[in-house]
């Protein structure tokens, strides 16, 4: 008898037991592994919980998943989801904010990241891995140059002057290259305190034009007319290939490369096997610009919606310990990602973080100085992935000798059309 009362007990523990499915875009060993080992201690801690994260591919493509997951009424409790598919994961009526499963302080979320997923008053999902764009520099070559390592380039015009010197001591390198991104351009417009889209950069209302046609957005084109007249630009000639502009970078081809602060410790490594010393500075602004800050990038987890409440509860909890103070400030010390709570920051700085690990600084206080507005909050677009490859396109003409003024104009009648045959369905 004893023996039935102690398996039915354990029987109705396991079938007590929420199980919750967590589906994210991390298939490298390093992050996965971080995600596994803090899903086992949390599972552990909470016996009536199962955590069972599992990599899904692409941002895209597990965003694809979960939507089709959902129609078919088996949606994974959580989601990581990159920021520009936020107007797609609140349209598609597969997610619940997170501040309606329960009461949460969201105090100590960064101002600048946890405002880009705050909508309507609400926020819809818990941020996760956070980054924005550096300045990233040669200090050896810049040296060469005649240039003040301890002095990088903070505006368009800046660079220019400093690719002068560059191009004048022929160093065998091009002064300058990026991944030709759509984002850099949002980081631009936001630098410049100038909404990328109407109705208050799609937040005050569902965005139905560009601001392509806007002076700022003149600024940033005619800064890469300027670079490419002048031969100081070089990439791999493809879209968004973050690694070939990296590899350019680091392998002395360029003298400044700008990129994600997610990568500051695998291009330091990569700098020091390549045998010189990189710099870290802020993202560099068109001239005469106020600097407004950045728009925060990377992704956040979203829970679904009409899943059962304890599920939806038990999903929230684990995303809230993922990124509890000591967890973040440990996955930025692994990945280079911004911790996002304001106490990880004071940890890092009680640790000594900064003293070893100086070239994070910049990046922290370039985020941390962000300006709240409709701007640095990021545009919400239901078409933001055509839009950014339409806005790349646009750039890549002008490289290839279009004038400014054409590939605006058609950049924006092709994003503003983009955006049309979107919202199209929503009314």
């Amino acid at each position: 008898m004893r023996k039935l009362t102690l398996m039915l007990a354990l029987f109705g523990t396991a079938s007590a037991q929420t199980t919750v499915e967590f589906w994210h875009s991390f298939g490298d060993a390093k992050r996965t592994g971080w995600i596994q080992a803090r899903a086992d201690e949390f599972n552990k801690a909470n016996p009536g919980i199962k955590v069972v994260p599992s990599y899904k591919g692409s941002y895209n493509d597990s965003l694809q998943a979960t939507i089709l997951a959902a129609r078919q009424n088996k949606p994974p409790a959580m989601v990581q989801i990159f920021e520009v598919g936020s107007q797609l994961a609140l349209d598609s009526g597969a997610f619940q904010p997170v501040s309606a499963v329960k009461n949460v302080d969201f105090s100590d979320y960064i101002k600048p990241v946890i405002n880009y997923y705050t909508i309507g008053g609400k926020v819809n999902s818990l941020p996760f891995n956070s980054s924005s764009p550096v300045l990233y520099y040669n200090q050896d070559l810049m040296k060469k140059a005649g240039l003040n390592p301890k002095q990088p380039p903070t505006t368009y015009g800046g660079l220019l002057k400093a690719c002068q010197k560059i191009e004048a001591a022929k160093l065998g390198a091009t002064c300058f290259g990026m991944s030709l991104n759509g984002w850099f351009i949002e980081q631009w417009m936001a630098q410049q305190g100038a909404p990328l889209l109407n109705n208050g950069n799609g937040r005050s209302g569902r965005a139905t034009a560009t601001a392509l046609d806007s002076a700022a957005a003149k600024n940033i084109f005619t800064f890469f007319k300027t670079l490419q007249d002048n031969k100081y630009y070089t990439y791999t000639g493809k879209l968004e290939d973050w690694d070939g502009s990296d590899a350019i970078f680091t392998n002395q081809k360029t003298v400044f490369h700008i990129t994600s602060t997610a990568d500051i410790g695998n291009i330091r490594d990569a700098a020091k096997t390549s045998g010189f010393t990189v710099g870290v500075g802020v993202l560099p602004i068109p001239d005469g610009s106020k600097r407004n800050g950045v728009v925060i990038g990377g992704a956040s987890l979203w829970i679904s919606k009409g899943i059962p409440k304890p599920q939806a509860e038990a999903a929230l909890d684990f995303a809230l310990y993922m990124t509890n103070t000591k967890n973040m400030a440990d996955w930025h010390k692994l990945t280079g990602y911004y911790p996002v709570r304001q106490s990880s920051i004071d940890l890092l700085r009680k640790q000594g973080w900064f003293t070893q690990t100086p070239l994070q600084l910049v990046a922290f206080n370039q985020l941390t100085r962000t300006v709240p507005s409709p701007a640095t909050a990021g545009g919400l677009n239901g078409a933001a992935i055509q839009t950014r490859k339409i806005m790349e396109e646009g750039v890549q003409k002008v490289l290839a000798g279009q004038s400014v003024d054409a590939a605006l104009k058609e950049t924006k009648a092709r994003a503003d059309a983009a955006l049309a045959e979107y919202n199209a369905n929503f009314k």
